[in-house]
C-alpha cells in the first residue's frame, strides 16, 4: 500500500478547483473510439473515504478484459485532501488515484472509474479530470444520474436512454440486467459513448455494476480498514 501527501499547490478553495477544471476540460479528447471491448486489459478505480479520521482509501484493480480475471492490483492512501463539495469530488480522489495506478506493475488500458465524466454539471467529471491527467482512456459508470434527466430505458439487457441536460445528450442510462435500474455511463478521455457502453456490457455479465467497480469498491475498502487500524490501534 502507497502513502501519498497531498500535492504542492493542490487546490484549497472552491474558486481554485473550478479555475483548475476549466483548464484541464479544455484538453479532454473526445474524437478517438478508444480500445475495443473484450481485448487488452480494463482497470477499476475506486475509493473510500473515513472522514473522522481524516483518511481516504485508493485501489486500483487491472481484469484482463476477455475473461475479467484479476490481472493485478494496487492501494494508496493518504489524507483527504479536499472538504465535500458537489462537482469537486474529483479534487478529494485524484491524488490517491493515480498513486494507485502508478503503482501497478502493468498498464492499466482503459480506466474505469465509479462516477462521471462529462455527465457532470461542468462537464468534467472524475473521469475526464483523471483522464486528461495520466493520457489514459477512461470512462464513467456511475449508480445514479446525478442532476442529469432520461427516460427508463426498455426491460431488456442492453437497453439505452439518453441521459440528458436539456437537450444535451451528456451520456446513457444503459441497461445492465434485464428489469433492473440502469447504470449512467459517460465519456471521460479518449473513448466514445457508443464503445463506453460496449465496455460495460462486457463488464456486467453477471451483475448490474462492472466487474471494475465491485472489486476495486472491495479492495479500497479493506485498504481503508488496514490504514485507520494501524493510524488507531
Amino acid at each position: 500500500m502507497r502513502t501519498v501527501s497531498i500535492p504542492a499547490g493542490w487546490p484549497a478553495t472552491e474558486e481554485q478547483a473550478r479555475a483548475v477544471q476549466d483548464e484541464l476540460r479544455t484538453k479532454v479528447v473526445l474524437d478517438e473510439p478508444g480500445p475495443p471491448p473484450g481485448t487488452g486489459r480494463v482497470t477499476g478505480v475506486d475509493v473510500a473515504y473515513d472522514d473522522e479520521r481524516d483518511v481516504v482509501a485508493a485501489a486500483a484493480v487491472v481484469l484482463d478484459a476477455a475473461t475479467l480475471e484479476v490481472v493485478a492490483e494496487a492501494t494508496a492512501v493518504g489524507r483527504i485532501p479536499f472538504p465535500y463539495v458537489p462537482g469537486l469530488l474529483a479534487f478529494r480522489e485524484i491524488p490517491t488515484v493515480m498513486a494507485a495506478l502508478e503503482a501497478l506493475p502493468c498498464p492499466p488500458g482503459l480506466v474505469v472509474c465509479d462516477g462521471y465524466g462529462l455527465a457532470h454539471p461542468r462537464r468534467f467529471g472524475l473521469a475526464s479530470h483523471l483522464g486528461v491527467l495520466t493520457g489514459l482512456p477512461t470512462i464513467g459508470v456511475a449508480k445514479n444520474p446525478f442532476t442529469f434527466t432520461y427516460d427508463a430505458p426498455d426491460t431488456p439487457r442492453a437497453s439505452t436512454s439518453p441521459l440528458l441536460a436539456g437537450t444535451e445528450e451528456v451520456g446513457r442510462a444503459l441497461r445492465t440486467r434485464e428489469a433492473v435500474k440502469p447504470v449512467f455511463v459517460s465519456v471521460g478521455h479518449r473513448v466514445d459513448l457508443d464503445n463506453a457502453c460496449a465496455h460495460t456490457l462486457a463488464l456486467t455479465p453477471d451483475y448490474r455494476l462492472p466487474e471494475t467497480t465491485r472489486r476495486a469498491d472491495s479492495l479500497c475498502r479493506r485498504a481503508l480498514t488496514e490504514a485507520t487500524r494501524v493510524r488507531n490501534p
